[in-house]
């Protein structure tokens, strides 16, 4: 019998893969049990998404960016008065409040008789005010520089409505109420142990209250480490564009976008989720 110590901790075979992902492989173990660091690196992972969920959107620091882009810009809250309610009770959150509502109503009959605009964007909250405030600006800088340099069609945008407390079905209302043909919600996901600042997209044709999940499409993962927004812009101008020629989304709009896109640069961040 060898009198050398054992190792604290047994390695495995995977170590060399941890490169390509931020999922939880090549953890090792200590005797039976996780690892120390591994064991703490969940702990903060864990407390990351929980934060994520809670923290506050900033309508008055994000507004000046979206302004910036050339939109203007909408204050909106949904009928859900504070986090609590949010996360209790979700059809809250996809539907707006009173004073939200009628402002809406307001701002079409002020601009009765004019084209329906082709999209109304709309910023929420969701799980995840980090997703919003860090991936946001950077998609719509490179979706309208997409879109107001597309030779083949002209885009026409809607007010874009900052919304807090907002769940994705609240895009429907909005886009119903301010007349757009489309509706493309920009929503925190819900965190990920490994991804608390996570983006998604959904886009609806024909916005209108009651539309089910089948009928509207979605990116989702839209962050750095994991689908670019310059990619995303990419993609999802290209399924605006087929929605747009077809007049449908959801299940009727396949998602074959990304046999059409430029491959992405090579390197892990390529191979992540």
């Amino acid at each position: 019998m060898s009198d050398l110590p054992m190792a604290p901790v047994t390695p495995t075979p995977w170590e060399g893969l941890k490169r390509f992902t931020d999922a939880r492989i090549a953890l090792g173990r200590a005797g039976h049990s996780q690892t120390t660091a591994a064991h703490l690196a969940f702990q903060l992972a864990h407390a990351q998404a929980r934060d994520a969920v809670h923290l506050p959107l900033d309508p008055a620091g994000l507004s000046p960016a979206l302004q910036a882009l050339g939109l203007d810009v909408l204050p909106l809250h949904s009928a859900a008065p504070d986090r609590a309610a949010y996360l209790q009770r979700p059809d809250w959150g996809r539907r707006l409040d009173a004073a939200s509502r009628d402002g809406l109503l307001q701002w079409r009959q002020a601009h009765t008789g004019g084209e329906p605009a082709d999209l109304a964007f709309v910023v929420a909250d969701g799980l995840s005010a980090l997703g919003v405030m860090q991936n946001a600006v950077p998609l719509l800088t490179h979706l309208l520089e997409r879109l107001r340099a597309d030779a083949g069609q002209r885009w026409t945008f809607a007010p874009l409505a900052l919304v807090e407390q907002g769940r994705v079905a609240i895009g429907d209302e909005i886009g119903q109420l301010l007349g757009a043909r489309c509706v493309v919600v920009l929503i925190g996901e819900r965190p990920g142990l490994s991804s608390p600042d996570s983006l998604g997209i959904y886009f609806s044709w024909a916005p209108r209250v009651g539309l089910t999940d089948a009928q509207r499409n979605c990116i989702s993962n839209v962050r750095d480490a994991g689908l670019p927004p310059e990619r995303a812009a990419a993609k999802l101008l290209a399924l605006l564009q087929q929605a747009r020629l077809r007049q449908v989304t959801g299940i009727a709009l396949k998602d074959d976008v990304d046999e059409q896109l430029p491959a992405p640069p090579s390197g892990p961040q390529s191979l992540r989720p």
